[in-house]
């Protein structure tokens, strides 16, 4: 693959979104979905925070703005009864991974650093693609969480504006259990809200989500393998997955280096030593320092 067309690019801008089918191959995603197993069966989830797709700040300590720069691991808010027990195996109570897996760990970070990804990015007039943060998300069978209506560059902010999100889907998308949900064309209007930190280290939000008709919003089903690249000002959500099948999605963002400025109130701060890459252009990776990835 090299890059997009004129129609792809020319829709992506007009659109706020654009889906690519058959990116990733389905040896790709099944060693995506055996990694993201490892590092599930590997961690210790005795301290772990559970994270709330519909209020973020519930999870903001310490734990939560570390994962910046390690892979660390996010319980749904209904794994667990009313004693606290898991109401099912952990392997099935996970949220998330998150948030530096593109850096942290080999597996995604080869995937998230390839030439053909770079090569997307650029196509949408990037000059110094940088990935900033990366996600794997479960949507588990029946308490999968609902993502309320949303723009990308509310948590991850640049002057100017520059973030896009790379969705991978690893396996098949659906209404039934839980596919993205788009608003097109909102890309146009303006970021109403952000998420800041503190110099306390406590995250707080300024501005206001609109007010939106849900009708107006179009289901993306995806297959196996297909990307869908978001504007980081496009409106998008995703319902409860209350199938009994899972929705499993890589997530990985980047942001332009060349020209713009990584907001310092962003939630998401590198330390000195781990600073943010660009993309390779013959998709190689740089050697990092080591870092930590907790619980495991």
């Amino acid at each position: 693959m090299a890059g997009l067309t004129e129609e792809q690019v020319e829709f992506y801008h007009s659109e706020g979104y654009l889906v690519i089918e058959d990116f990733a191959s389905q040896e790709e995603c099944a060693g995506l979905r055996k990694r993201a197993e490892e590092i599930i069966q590997e961690f210790d989830p005795t301290t772990l925070p559970i994270f709330s797709t519909k209020d973020q700040g519930a999870t903001t300590d310490n734990y939560f703005l570390d994962s910046a720069n390690n892979v660390s691991c996010f319980f749904e808010e209904k794994a667990f009864d009313e004693e606290k027990k898991l109401r099912q195996a952990k392997s099935k109570s996970i949220n998330k991974i998150g948030h530096a897996m593109h850096d942290v760990d080999p597996v995604f970070a080869t995937f998230s650093r390839s030439k053909k990804l770079a090569e997307v990015a650029k196509s949408l007039g990037y000059i110094a693609p940088t990935p900033v943060q990366s996600m794997y998300i479960f949507k588990q069978p029946m308490i999968g969480g609902e993502v309320v209506p949303h723009q990308d560059s509310t948590f991850l902010y640049t002057d100017p504006p520059t973030v896009c999100g790379a969705w991978f889907a690893l396996e098949d998308a659906t209404m039934e259990n839980g596919c993205l949900w788009i608003l097109p064309k909102s890309h146009k209007g303006e970021i109403t809200r952000r998420m800041r930190l503190a110099g306390d280290q406590k995250i707080s939000f300024e501005g206001h989500v609109p007010e939106f008709e849900l009708s107006t919003f179009v289901p993306l089903e995806m297959k196996e393998g297909s990307l869908v690249m978001l504007h980081g000002a496009v409106w998008h959500m995703s319902h409860e997955n209350k199938s009994p099948k899972s929705r499993h999605a890589y997530s990985l963002h980047f942001i332009e280096a060349s020209g713009a400025e990584w907001d310092a109130q962003n939630w998401l701060q590198r330390t000195e030593d781990n600073p943010f890459v660009p993309f390779e252009a013959a998709g190689e990776q740089k050697t990092r320092p080591p870092m930590r990835k907790v619980g495991i």
